[in-house]
């Protein structure tokens, strides 16, 4: 791609290091950007640098927050401290916030046990999950991890590991979404989606 100027060669190639950012979108972005006036473009540096600089994880439930003060040490009633979530990364703590059906706590385990990918469970926050049930009120974990392969060896580690607990594990029910087709549905969602069946409720 010929550029008019180094400059915006240099910018255009930053840009395009973001992920689903292509030269084209990011020489679109650099030109716009450049029309902006100056202070446009200082407000996204300081916001991009503060994001790097304020923003860090919570060392409880391992969720980004900001100044060491997250959610899950709020003294907050609303929140249910005996039941956890537990979930692979940040965006599905937001996913399932944003259903409004939950208000317990989380915990971030940060990726999923994958022998190919070579992540093992050391790798990932499963050591302070355990610590974490251990201390706490916590009666009811939540596995709200992808319905993969990776994902349910990871439930199955998980549930080893807190099996010494008296504690009650669930996972979040797996089948057919609203609005879907029976008749585009995979194999295997179908097949859950009949064995995990509920109760028909009659009743309006």
């Amino acid at each position: 791609m010929r550029l008019p100027t180094k400059i915006i060669e240099n910018v255009v190639n930053e840009i395009s290091k973001l992920p689903g950012i292509g030269k084209k979108t990011a020489l679109r972005l650099s030109l716009f950007l450049l029309k902006k006036d100056l202070q446009f473009s200082k407000n996204i540096s300081k916001a991009i640098i503060d994001l790097k600089e304020k923003t860090t994880f919570c060392k409880v439930c391992h969720m980004i927050c900001e100044d060491d003060n997250c959610s899950c040490q709020s003294k907050n009633s609303l929140i249910n401290k005996k039941i956890l979530c537990v979930v692979e990364d940040t965006p599905d703590v937001l996913a399932i916030q944003n259903t409004n059906h939950y208000n317990g706590l989380f915990h971030v385990i940060g990726g999923l046990i994958s022998p190919i990918d070579g992540i093992g469970p050391e790798n990932l926050n499963i050591e302070s999950l355990v610590k974490r049930v251990g201390e706490g009120e916590i009666n009811e974990i939540i596995f709200a991890l992808s319905p993969t392969l990776d994902g349910d060896t990871t439930s199955f580690y998980i549930s080893k590991r807190l099996s010494k607990y008296n504690l009650k594990m669930t996972t979040i029910s797996r089948g057919i979404p609203i609005g879907g087709e029976i008749e585009y549905a995979d194999e295997i969602t179908l097949g859950k989606s009949i064995s995990s069946r509920i109760n028909y409720n009659l009743e309006s």
